[in-house]
């Protein structure tokens, strides 16, 4: 039988304007599905200040805290996608993601979206690995 856990933490900013989702759902205690997250502090729950390089390093911090709840981590990352509100900010994004996600890369989309909630200029959304993951080298 199939498990699936919702998963929570204080440490990074809950559903925007209490919309109905979960920060995060873990399945079988393997599969860490992380909602899109935003730019939100933590601490007011709107966007942080200084335009898009800001909001980036936040909505960053903000999935590392849910992937740690979800016992993962940036190194169990299986696939990202990120939504943009300008695509002349993918080059400013890479660098910020490369900050944070510095190995193993997982597949990754990145989009520009129409408008992203509160006027976000950055969401990201991710798939991870929960729990111990055992290195494996490609023998094809």
């Amino acid at each position: 039988m199939t498990t699936k856990k919702l998963i929570s933490t204080p440490f990074a900013p809950g559903p925007v304007n209490n919309a109905p989702y979960s920060q995060a759902i873990l399945i079988d205690s393997k599969t860490l599905y992380v909602s899109g997250t935003l730019g939100l502090s933590v601490k007011t729950g709107k966007l942080v200040e200084g335009g898009f390089d800001n909001e980036m390093q936040q909505a960053m911090k903000n999935l590392e805290a849910i992937l740690r709840a979800g016992n993962s981590s940036f190194d169990k990352l299986i696939k990202v996608n990120i939504f943009l509100e300008d695509m002349n900010d993918f080059f400013k994004m890479n660098e910020i993601y490369r900050t944070y996600v510095k190995k193993n890369f997982p597949a990754r989309c990145v989009v520009q979206a129409a408008r992203l909630p509160v006027n976000a200029k950055v969401e990201i959304e991710a798939i991870a690995i929960s729990g111990d993951l055992a290195p494996s080298e490609c023998t094809c």
